[in-house]
């Protein structure tokens, strides 16, 4: 599952973004990587293993309804169902 957020662009300041993605690793696990950074610049990568998808997709519910409470905006969903 990818999720893409984004904010408002500013007068004098490029928009930021978020970008969660959740993917199946090699040991039977699930891993969620998180970028985030200003738009047209590479940005900072974060990732988190778990052990279940259950968990996995919790955490990226998580993390995606705290940053639509900083602001961001959801641009972009793709994956095998759209979080609630």
């Amino acid at each position: 599952m990818r999720i893409y957020l984004q904010t408002l662009p500013a007068v004098d300041n490029h928009p930021r973004y978020y970008h969660l993605f959740l993917q199946e690793d090699l040991i039977n696990g699930w891993t969620l990587i998180k970028e985030s950074g200003r738009q047209g610049s590479s940005g900072r990568i974060s990732k988190l293993h778990f052990d279940d998808h259950d968990k996995a997709l919790a955490a990226l519910i998580a993390a995606r309804d705290a940053q639509i409470k900083r602001g961001y905006r959801v641009v972009f969903i793709k994956g095998e169902q759209a979080p609630a």
